[in-house]
């Protein structure tokens, strides 16, 4: 690699990039240990994705604000760097995918330009601090949170105290009791206040979290001073950093050292750290994140047409709502999946630029929120987003799906998450339509039990999953209801009801809203109706869709899929569930293989060397499981094969599977490394190939 300057005028910046990029150099030398320079790329926002030789690159937003110049200054990086594509998530954070390991310091520099950037989006630090999308323009709002997540943001951004902890710490600001930023799953949750004298402060809650075992947060004050929070918030960290689980992943969340101490001994030692904080109090900014500039004021068309259609009616009363500014109006843009292509992103940009402030808030369920909108653009926006396909009605409603990206790209992902929401949102626009206007009732998926797609917190959730079934892996979701929020800091999590194939998703879902529509009393919402009825009433409801006696052919698919699973071999690895089949694991080696051809043909040499590691530990697991052996960790893979294979003469090399594999970690990304490494793979995948007579 070539040593690269930035020419940014941020000179902390400047070094956090530098620094990124001597560290790559350093790790393709062999000089720092993987699971070091692991945690290294991770906070800089740089994650391994399912797809071995490339990156996910997550962009931290603060509180989902992002201008038209800097969500095209992504585009630019999303084009010239990855694969074209902005994914929005629940975080409001946008992710790239696709992306070179080495190109990542200059990815970071060109979105720097415009003020944008990636560090801390990843890792054991604090993640993007999130707050509801309509802070400073919700008319029920007591005050606009967006200045306090600003401020947090900025405080703890390369603050010391937490940039190595056991794990991720997440922040919430809520703009009013709706709890529309859900403080319940969050490390600290808070809710605005203004007390009798007059003055800001927050409800506070602590210790929440979704993952696989969800913990909803609990009441360490009714009111906080707004000068304090960021002094308790400090104190916290603290506390976490010091008495936190380091060794065992699965119980390192802050929720887990509440279980272990006790509400009560957490918070005794939080106000006993307070005394060590480097901010006794803080006095936040309130004009730290100024309004807008409001659009010009245009000669709008009347538009007639437009506005007598039942489109427009629909999302006129579904995706527009009054602001708290007199005469503005807030616009949600449904955006399916939560992709949109760069193309489109500038065409967007285009389109609404005339109409709406400068500012764009992406929301925790995948969409975006345009403000300032005048009441006499509402027509002419509604044609230009029509136009691009942004004005399906329904926002937030039982048809707005929210998912995580599962197995398009996710390493834990079982099921794909992605296109199974796109299923079910048509069975609600095509099958329900009339439940584009039901706010109250949430769908939410995941790709696996760890909840990046929040279904924990849904009233109907869904996570990926398998059974077995004729000595087959069937792909399967976990079926959870009862989940939501409830308001003021208090939520429900969903209960786990029974798994069926994934591919009978859209059948459970009809007979849960049809039973729902014929069953529920008047004026009754559905927790309450799930409430009434108990678990066990559903269970026996969708009983009938678990039963596996009856699969069809295209069952074993999975949504989005093409290939039929051969094996009935599974394996954990990780902090979630994969799938792991002999059959396809070597058909991904097959497939990782021409990745690495095609990488050495293009003169990517680091790319083709990444994709010929993965083929090596792809081809031994797919045998170690022929084998019934299984490990969780790469290199034990590599020294099972070793065990159970080279050992035993089953396997014929000339020295050790180890020392053949590792060669990765003992040469420099170089042409002639990659020569010699894709030919030592095609001899071992053909020799494997052989050995199981294919």
């Amino acid at each position: 690699m070539q040593s690269f300057r930035t020419e940014l005028e941020n000179p902390i910046v400047e070094k956090d990039i530098i620094d990124l990029e001597k560290k790559i150099r350093e790790f393709r030398e062999g000089k720092i240990h993987d699971e070091k320079f692991r945690s290294l790329r991770l906070a800089r926002g740089v994650y391994g994705q399912r797809q071995p030789g490339v990156q996910m690159v997550r962009i931290k937003l603060p509180f989902g604000k992002v201008t038209f110049n800097q969500l095209l200054r992504i585009a630019d990086v999303s084009d010239e760097y990855a694969s074209g594509n902005l994914h929005l998530t629940t975080r409001q954070d946008i992710q790239i995918h696709y992306v070179s390991l080495d190109r990542t310091p200059q990815l970071w520099e060109e979105l720097q330009r415009d003020d944008v950037t990636i560090r801390e989006a990843c890792g054991n630090t604090v993640r993007n601090v999130t707050s509801s999308p309509d802070s400073g323009i919700n008319p029920n709002e007591p005050f606009d949170v967006s200045p306090y997540a600003h401020a947090f943001f900025k405080y703890f951004l390369r603050n010391p105290i937490c940039q190595e902890m056991g794990r991720k710490i997440k922040f919430s600001f809520s703009s009013d009791e709706t709890d529309t930023a859900f403080s319940y799953i969050h490390d600290l949750g808070f809710i605005p206040k203004i007390n009798e004298q007059g003055e800001r402060g927050f409800k506070v809650v602590l210790g929440g979290g979704l993952g696989a075992q969800p913990f909803l947060a609990e009441p360490v004050h009714d009111f906080l001073h707004e000068d304090q929070i960021i002094p308790y918030a400090e104190a916290m960290l603290r506390v976490f950093d010091r008495y936190g689980e380091r060794t065992n992943r699965n119980k390192a969340r802050l929720k887990y050292l509440v279980q272990k101490l006790g509400l009560e001994e957490v918070v005794r030692l939080i106000e006993e750290e307070r005394v060590a904080n480097k901010s006794k109090s803080f006095k936040i900014d309130r004009d730290a994140v100024p309004d807008p500039q409001v659009p010009e004021l245009l000669d709008y068309p009347a538009l007639d047409d437009v506005v007598n259609s039942l489109d427009y009616k629909h999302w006129r009363a579904t995706n527009a709502f009054a602001q708290k500014q007199e005469g503005f109006y807030g616009v949600y843009i449904k955006v399916t999946k939560g992709d949109i292509p760069t193309d489109l992103a500038r065409k967007l940009v285009d389109a609404i630029s005339p109409f709406a402030a400068d500012e764009i808030r992406v929301t925790q369920n995948q969409g975006l929120l345009l403000k300032y909108v005048r009441e006499g653009a509402l027509p002419s926006l509604y044609v230009e987003l029509k136009a691009l396909g942004f004005a399906k009605p329904g926002f937030d409603s039982v048809g707005d799906v929210t998912t995580c990206p599962g197995t398009d790209t996710c390493n834990l992902g079982i099921s794909n998450s992605m296109s199974l929401s796109v299923a079910l949102e048509d069975v609600i626009y095509e099958e329900y339509p009339e439940l584009i206007y039901d706010k109250d009732l949430k769908i939410k998926i995941s790709g696996c039990m760890n909840s990046c797609g929040q279904h924990g917190l849904a009233h109907i959730g869904f996570h990926g999953s398998s059974v077995k079934a004729n000595g087959k892996v069937v792909p399967a979701v976990q079926v959870m209801l009862g989940g939501g929020t409830v308001g003021n800091g208090e939520g429900r999590v969903a209960e786990r009801v029974i798994k069926a194939p994934s591919k009978r998703a859209t059948d459970v879902l009809r007979t849960l809203l049809d039973d729902f529509g014929a069953k529920a009393e008047k004026e009754e919402g559905f927790n309450k109706y799930y409430d009434r009825n108990g678990k066990d009433y559903f269970y026996q409801l969708l009983k009938p869709l678990a039963d596996l006696t009856n699969l069809k052919d295209e069952e074993y698919v999975d949504w989005g899929h093409e290939e039929t699973f051969e094996t009935a071999i599974g394996v954990g690895e990780c902090a979630g569930v994969v799938i792991d089949l002999v059959a396809t694991l070597l058909l991904e080696s097959e497939e990782k293989l021409g990745w690495a051809k095609a990488s050495y043909a293009a003169g990517a040499w680091s790319d083709a060397i990444y994709h010929t590691y993965a083929v090596f530990v792809g081809s031994a697991k797919a045998l170690l499981l022929d084998k019934g052996v299984n490990s969780s960790t790469q290199i034990g893979v590599i020294r099972e094969f070793d065990k159970n294979y080279v050992e035993t003469g089953e396997v014929v090399l000339e020295g050790s599977f180890n020392d053949l594999v590792l060669q990765i970690n003992k040469n420099e990304p170089t042409e002639a490394f990659a020569t010699a490494y894709l030919a030592d793979v095609e001899r071992f995948y053909n020799s494997i190939k052989g050995t199981r007579g294919e």
